[in-house]
């Protein structure tokens, strides 16, 4: 028996969808809350080569949302522990590991090799990029999104030229501290699950051609109520103008500064100055479970919620770096101490452990 038979025997979608399925070439970025279930889902449809692209490592807290993954697996990469359990699932589809983080350097030549892309980030630095990249390619973006007990899904730049995009419904990208992500605010399992269910779903339709997709509309779902509704979405003409013009122009943005991360400095700059200043101080304000863990240098772990607790501590520090898994939570805690020591050189690392020059990789 064909492990696709439930799928071809379906009125409208028979064994030409599912060829489809496995001719198709899927990129999911992010193998955490959202790309967990997208990947297992594609992975167990038959989609015929599938990349994970991921820099970041299982933490305990991930557990919850995060299913692909278990206590076992703490501290290695998720994508090459997800790669690792969908190919000893399923030996009949290709999965490409890219254990590393998706930046205006490496996109060109990931997107390059895939015929649709699949947004799980939880970052709004990321979420611009990946528009303005599948913009300048032409490549069709499935969004997702989650924030507490809601969550959007959305097919973007599907349609030609003339689709929507995600600048048309966000022109201007919020600070990363105006809005935070589920490692602050909190989120149930299920929510990330549900809405990445959703993209698995909207990804196989998009390829197929079987039913009618979210090309150009947005899903709202709300957990608590499961009230749901889907809204048109429309063109902003003057959403072309935060995309550059060229992959080449891309290259050269700093999506942390476009994404209003302008007291962020790099981790060379950031070594420079605790050189130039020896008083200053490093501070991670993740939390204790969370990894990896920096070795060979002195610094602090204090979580964000206890940063205004424990800020005395930094008085007579002349300078104060803070860093988090991928730069949200240091700019918040920037601000926080900025109140409370106005004048202080106090700087956010920005991309955090997850940045490409983080000293994990060196």
């Amino acid at each position: 028996m064909d492990r696709f038979e439930r799928q071809y025997i379906l009125p409208g979608f028979g064994k030409e969808a599912q060829h489809k399925l496995e001719q198709a070439k899927v990129l999911v970025i992010g193998a955490g809350g959202l790309g967990c279930p997208v990947l297992l889902y594609l992975a167990a449809a038959g989609v015929g080569t599938i990349g994970i692209v991921d820099g970041d490592v299982v933490s305990l807290s991930n557990l919850n949302r995060q299913v692909l993954f278990g206590e076992g697996d703490l501290g290695l990469y998720k994508a090459e522990t997800a790669a690792h359990f969908l190919k000893a699932k399923y030996h009949d589809i290709k999965i490409n590991c890219i254990p590393e983080f998706i930046t205006t350097q490496n996109i060109k030549a990931i997107f390059s090799k895939y015929d649709l892309i699949i947004d799980g980030s939880d970052n709004f630095p990321t979420r611009y990029l990946v528009n303005d990249a599948c913009v300048l390619m032409g490549k069709p973006l499935v969004f997702g999104a989650v924030y507490q007990n809601e969550g959007q899904v959305a097919i973007l730049n599907g349609n030609g030229q003339n689709s929507i995009n995600y600048r048309d419904i966000f022109p201007d990208p919020p600070t990363a501290y105006e809005i935070p992500n589920c490692n602050e605010t909190g989120v149930l399992g299920v929510l990330p699950g549900i809405i990445g269910t959703l993209q698995a779903a909207e990804t196989i339709k998009y390829l197929t051609g079987y039913g009618e997709t979210l090309v150009d509309k947005m899903l709202f779902y709300n957990l608590l109520s499961h009230q749901a509704y889907t809204m048109e979405l429309s063109k902003n003409q003057d959403s072309k103008k935060g995309i550059p013009s060229s992959m080449e122009a891309l290259e050269a943005t700093d999506y942390a500064v476009v994404c209003g991360d302008g007291d962020s400095i790099d981790w060379e700059e950031a070594f420079a100055l605790l050189n130039k200043f020896p008083g200053g101080t490093l501070v991670d304000v993740r939390e204790a479970d969370e990894f990896p863990k920096l070795k060979g240098f002195k610094y602090q772990s204090v979580p964000l919620d206890l940063i205004d607790e424990k800020h005395q501590e930094w008085l007579n520090s002349e300078l104060i770096l803070l860093f988090c898994q991928s730069g949200v939570r240091s700019l918040k805690a920037v601000k926080m101490l900025e109140k409370h020591f106005p004048g202080k050189k106090i700087h956010s690392i920005s991309g955090g452990i997850e940045a490409p020059d983080s000293p994990i990789y060196k």
